[in-house]
């Protein structure tokens, strides 16, 4: 069974928590906040729109992912007003067997290097996202922001 994001149709509450600051290897400090977010899926299936809207600051985020099926590949397109302007480099990737999808990128984020990688744990009631950056070529990462998402109707 080939997955996709049909498990993230609908409406969510979300909490987050990230790291004060991505890029420094020594941070250690957590900043959380809840938001709401919002996903359908578009062109019968091949592509889902997201939005995310923080409660607590003014950041919104939007979020586009198109299937190529020859691929058999996902590509996840993100834009927020933390840079306005920018639609950031696609993640491409896949689901497993196991719900687990895996999606990678190469970027550079304030003249830094990394490669980033979204993590998706496809489940209908409890969805949860992982975003890591890794600097030394994918060798090792660092998860820098999690989401775990509930379902509000």
């Amino acid at each position: 069974m080939t997955y996709g994001f049909e498990f993230l149709d609908g409406r969510w509450s979300i909490r987050s928590r990230k790291l004060s600051d991505l890029l420094d290897p020594a941070c250690d400090e957590w900043v959380e906040f809840d938001a709401l977010g919002e996903d359908r899926p578009i062109l019968h299936g091949l592509g889902n729109r997201g939005r995310f809207s923080a409660e607590s600051m003014p950041f919104e985020g939007f979020t586009l992912r198109l299937f190529d099926p020859k691929r058999q590949l996902w590509r996840i397109w993100w834009a927020s007003t933390a840079n306005p302007g920018r639609l950031e480099p696609p993640v491409e990737g896949r689901f497993a067997d196991d719900g687990i999808g895996r999606f990678e990128c190469d970027d550079v984020i304030a003249g830094n290097v990394v490669k980033v990688r979204f993590e998706w744990i496809a489940d209908r009631r409890a969805p949860e996202w992982r975003q890591s950056f890794s600097d030394d070529g994918g060798a090792t990462w660092r998860t820098n922001w999690i989401t775990e998402l509930t379902r509000v109707g």
